[in-house]
């Protein structure tokens, strides 16, 4: 900010030192007033905000407590939070500046003052209220971007029992700190239960910091997690904290938990245990403050039983568990959903579509959807996108026919003796057969990220 154009209030009984001050300070700021009357504070400031107020200690009825001066201090941020106020004393008492700094001045002078120091310290004052000023802003930016998320997607829908359960789950359990697991199949909706989670409870004005755990390598988990000093390793060209640092005070939550490597499972339930972070290169401990929430769609039992996940880390996140009901037993919200994602991407695309016809509709409550909400929200998209119709018809929707029959994979297994890895890897092979072995597309189908699917590729042998 330019000084010149900052505006100046000055606050003093002394009418000499006043019009010193004014002749002085007018020739570096665009607008000075001046008032020996503090009682005049409050109508000055609701008519007019001023970057920096420059307020006397002591006025004439106390003259050297200072006890009108932390009057009006604490009146003028009363007014005005960010307002930036420098402390005007004559005896140069170090300890009651102390005080009104501990009160939220933002510096003081001692008069008599040099002007030049006077002038330093007023543009250091301005360049603080600016700082307020953007933080203020980007603030205010945030609020709105987050009230424009929370209203396109980020709250969940459906009225069926299944998630009425979900609710009442996720109010008794919001308001704690307790670390949370939440287990549903792809495509349920884990992260946006775990940011309702996180809208409830008393972390709401603090950052909300989502990480796939399945698609950080080994070699970079330690510093995407806990962060690395510069010139730690060869690409670490800046200090940077890890996502633990950052989601400090918030909520950090760690999504397909399951795909972690067992010497990744120690590393994390050593920061877990001892609540603190070391990052790459740095020999010291910084203390951590998250709510943790994690995620799997994995048989996280089945694995501790076959020694693939730890016992004791599963035990360290799942203070509570929620499971996610698929939405093949949520047929109640199919409709609900389906219209929601139609209104929403009409509005995206300009489109004039209407409703879904009575046989559309029941062509999506006859299907199995695999990939839960995820793939009923592609579905509803791809079909605004593709209907000129203003009723969506049978035709608009491209949904995955299933076989007559099922192939010999599947006979071979019977439905009770089969887990989620053998549904999983019968799904992941139909999905490669049906794009010929186009991964991206084949991810996509899955609601998977490319290198989700690799990953599974590789440990099913496929």
């Amino acid at each position: 900010m330019n000084p010149k154009e900052g505006k100046l209030l000055i606050v003093d009984d002394n009418e000499d030192l006043l019009k010193a001050a004014k002749l002085f300070l007018k020739r570096h700021f665009a607008q000075v007033d001046v008032e020996k009357n503090p009682e005049i504070i409050p109508n000055l400031l609701n008519n007019e905000q001023y970057d920096v107020i420059l307020l006397d200690m002591n006025f004439t009825r106390d003259v050297s407590s200072g006890s009108e001066g932390f009057f009006w201090l604490n009146r003028i941020l009363q007014i005005d939070p960010s307002a930036v106020v420098v402390m005007i004393t004559a005896y140069g008492d170090v300890q009651m500046a102390v005080r009104a700094i501990k009160e939220g001045a933002a510096d003081f002078v001692v008069k008599p003052w040099e002007n030049e120091k006077l002038l330093a310290t007023l543009w250091a004052a301005m360049n603080l209220r600016q700082s307020k000023q953007e933080v203020s802003d980007l603030r205010s930016q945030q609020k709105v971007m987050m009230a424009d998320i929370n209203k396109n997607f980020s709250e969940i829908i459906g009225q069926s029992s299944a998630m009425m359960k979900v609710y009442e789950t996720i109010e008794q359990i919001a308001k704690t700190d307790a670390n949370i697991l939440i287990l549903g199949e792809n495509g349920t909706g884990k992260e946006v239960v775990a940011r309702a989670i996180h809208r409830r409870s008393a972390r709401t004005d603090k950052v909300f910091i989502s990480v796939d755990m399945g698609a950080i390598t080994e070699s970079l988990f330690d510093s995407e997690l806990f962060g690395h000093v510069k010139g730690s390793f060869t690409d670490a060209k800046e200090d940077r904290a890890g996502r633990f640092e950052v989601a400090t005070g918030g909520s950090l939550f760690l999504d397909e938990l399951g795909n972690l490597s067992l010497p990744l499972q120690a590393k994390l339930l050593t920061v877990l245990q001892n609540r603190e972070v070391r990052r790459v290169g740095s020999n010291k401990s910084k203390p951590i403050d998250v709510r943790l929430i994690c995620a799997t769609n994995m048989p996280i039992y089945d694995m501790v039983k076959q020694n693939k996940f730890r016992q004791d880390l599963l035990y360290r996140v799942n203070t509570i568990e929620l499971h996610l009901p698929p939405l093949r037993e949520r047929g109640d919200d199919i409709q609900l959903l389906a219209m929601h994602y139609l209104e929403y991407y009409s509005k995206k695309y300009t489109k004039t579509i209407a409703t879904i016809s009575p046989a559309a509709m029941k062509k999506m409550q006859n299907y199995q959807w695999a990939g839960n909400v995820r793939e009923l929200q592609h579905t509803m998209e791809r079909a605004v996108i593709m209907s000129n119709k203003n009723v969506l018809q049978p035709e608009d929707l491209f949904l995955n026919a299933r076989p007559a029959s099922a192939n010999k994979e599947e006979e071979s297994l019977a439905i009770e003796q089969m887990n989620l890895e053998d549904v999983e890897k019968i799904l992941i092979r139909k999905v490669l057969k049906k794009y010929n072995g186009n991964i991206t597309q084949a991810a996509t189908e899955l609601g998977l990220t490319r290198s989700s699917l690799y990953r599974r590729l590789e440990k099913f042998g496929m």
